[in-house]
């Protein structure tokens, strides 16, 4: 079966987490301007500096605006030990 690739919106934005809030490059596979109240997730990530990747992996939920004022809740699936990425779900 093949599955339709979703375009990549990418930009800076500001992340929230227990502990931390600044600024963060985004990557999000599908527009995250559609996405409506309900169970509708998306997946992305953000890039930070290793250390906050790892402290956001550990906050393990947090919320990111986007440079339109949009506001998403994001719970972080994973990140590699020492690298400055964090694999995201996000949602409205």
């Amino acid at each position: 079966m093949i599955r339709k690739q979703l375009p990549v919106f990418q930009g800076a934005g500001h992340i929230k987490f227990l502990g931390h809030s600044g600024p963060a490059d985004y990557a999000i596979e599908g527009d995250p301007t559609r996405l409506r109240l309900g169970v509708a997730r998306l997946r992305g990530s953000i890039s930070v500096s290793p250390e906050l990747a790892r402290q956001a992996f550990q906050a393990g939920e947090g919320t990111l605006m986007l440079e339109s004022g949009e506001q998403l809740r994001m719970t972080m699936l994973g990140h590699s030990d020492g690298g400055g990425d964090v694999f995201v779900e996000v949602r409205v």
